[in-house]
């Protein structure tokens, strides 16, 4: 939709109840530049792509990487982004690390993504 596809009002009247209810609701400014930093974690294909394999699975770097037909060296600075955004945690197993989703709410972050490209 362009810009001036948007509607206007055609009189300009504040409702003052709505703004301060909205107001009231609004998290705090760190809260809300916190969660755009974890949204812009989304907003790479790799990271997507790695998200959904560990939908899956819990996987190492070396099974990521075949998977993705990518280095290792690539995959691992995708999981460390992931792991610093608290999107994926990790588990030593002796000399390797399995990856995994971290909790049940990035799996639904994806799954409403999705849902909400493929609904008509």
């Amino acid at each position: 939709m362009a810009i001036h596809d948007v509607e206007c009002c055609e009189q300009i009247q504040v409702h003052e109840d709505l703004v301060n209810t909205a107001r009231a609701q609004l998290p705090e400014e760190d809260t809300l530049y916190d969660l755009a930093e974890v949204f812009k974690v989304f907003g790479d294909s790799t990271r997507i792509k790695i998200l959904y394999v560990l939908f899956e699975a819990e996987m190492c770097v070396c099974d990521i990487a075949q998977l993705l037909n990518m280095n290792q060296s690539a995959i691992s600075h995708q999981l460390r982004i992931l792991k610093q955004s608290r999107l994926v945690k990790s588990r030593r197993d002796g000399k390797q690390v399995f990856y995994s989703l971290d909790d049940e709410h990035v799996h639904s972050i994806l799954n409403q993504g999705m849902a909400h490209l493929t609904e008509k």
